[in-house]
């Protein structure tokens, strides 16, 4: 393990155990997602749209869940809606990815219960510090 002073290294031992979900149908954004998770230790599940996550969630039991707004059959909303409305699932975060910065997409997203909204293209800080903040506030609840 690096020595990067405590921060890094508290978040990197946090990182090892931990299962995302990456639900996108852009298999650009899922590679890319993929790719920075899997370096920082995480076990990463990827979903084509909400129909194929809704299949995968209650047997992979993710910890935190990022989405994508635009996708066919079942858009993000709709997907974090139901992800919600489950009691086993309703404590997961669930994270919307949009490469649209609206005001109007984040206050949608905060009403079907999304726990942060980040705009594409993100960054590896963006999607790091989101399930820091988000899978630590779990754990601490």
């Amino acid at each position: 393990m690096q020595h990067k002073g405590e921060g890094q290294k508290v978040m990197d031992v946090s990182m090892e155990s931990l299962k995302v979900m990456v639900i996108d149908d852009s298999k650009t954004i899922r590679r890319t997602a993929e790719t920075l998770l899997k370096k920082a230790g995480c076990t990463v599940v990827t979903a084509t749209d909400g129909f194929d996550a809704l299949a995968k969630i209650a047997d992979t039991r993710p910890d935190i869940i990022f989405v994508d707004i635009m996708m066919p059959r079942l858009d993000g909303y709709q997907t974090c809606a139901l992800i919600k409305n489950n009691s086993d699932f309703k404590r997961t975060p669930v994270i919307m990815l949009s490469s649209k910065d609206g005001l109007f997409d984040k206050a949608k997203g905060r009403i079907v219960g999304s726990d942060q909204y980040l705009t594409k293209p993100f960054s590896k800080s963006e999607l790091l510090g989101a399930i820091e903040a988000h899978v630590k506030q779990a754990e601490a609840s």
